[in-house]
């Protein structure tokens, strides 16, 4: 008797997206889901508690493949951190084009707790590759405000990602041209106002006046 080749992760994720596509909804149970496909039960446990990890999967899955896409660029590798992050818009946006009829039905017209749930592990895999590109933040010296202030970085470049998405969901423009200048457009202006040099002068102008009010009342 021939040996059924081990189920593996990526192999569940295919079968759910075409199940998803044949059907337009999720199977009702996992056991008719595994019937559907010819595999046990078990082995979808092996890998995933239900439905809702094995969609999160499948997210955090597009993110991996557009990094290791980007990580095969010597260009990229050399970009200074805005580029990068336009690389990674536009290559995260391709794949998400190349499977829009499974994102579709996964996220669109969902209210907002049903469309943010698929999205758990990318948030988290998302706001580390944001430590990484290492975007030059003001020098503070004081680690509470510092952490603050990376906090604050990860979540707006998140809110950044997901009002994206949510606009290329209802682009219908050919080749989704308006979301490349959507992308285009809110990266340069999220550096721009990320931007240390103006905050900088602002700082020192600050520190002129104050050194000089000091003076005055001596």
């Amino acid at each position: 008797m021939v040996k059924k080749k081990k189920l593996i992760d990526t192999d569940l994720v295919k079968m759910y997206i075409d199940y998803i596509l044949n059907h337009d909804e999720r199977p009702k149970s996992v056991y008719l889901f595994a019937k559907s496909n010819n595999f046990e039960e078990g082995a979808f446990y092996e890998y995933f508690g239900n439905f809702d990890a094995l969609e999160q999967k499948i997210f955090e899955s597009f993110f991996n493949q557009t990094i290791d896409l980007l990580e095969k660029s010597e260009d990229y590798i050399n970009y200074d951190s805005r580029n990068k992050l336009l690389s990674f818009y536009f290559t995260f946006f391709e794949l998400l084009t190349a499977n829009r009829s499974y994102v579709n039905t996964a996220l669109k017209n969902k209210p907002n707790l049903k469309f943010m749930k698929p999205l758990g592990k990318l948030k988290k895999v998302f706001t580390e590759y944001i430590d990484t590109l290492e975007i030059e933040k003001i020098e503070i010296n004081q680690k509470q405000i510092e952490e603050i202030q990376d906090k604050s970085l990860k979540e707006g470049a998140w809110i950044q990602l997901i009002m994206t998405l949510k606009f290329w969901l209802n682009d219908t423009s050919s080749s989704f041209e308006k979301t490349d200048i959507f992308i285009e457009k809110a990266v340069n202006t999220s550096f721009d106002l990320m931007s240390i040099q103006p905050i900088k002068s602002v700082i020192d102008f600050g520190k002129f006046l104050f050194k000089e009010k000091m003076m005055m009342n001596k």
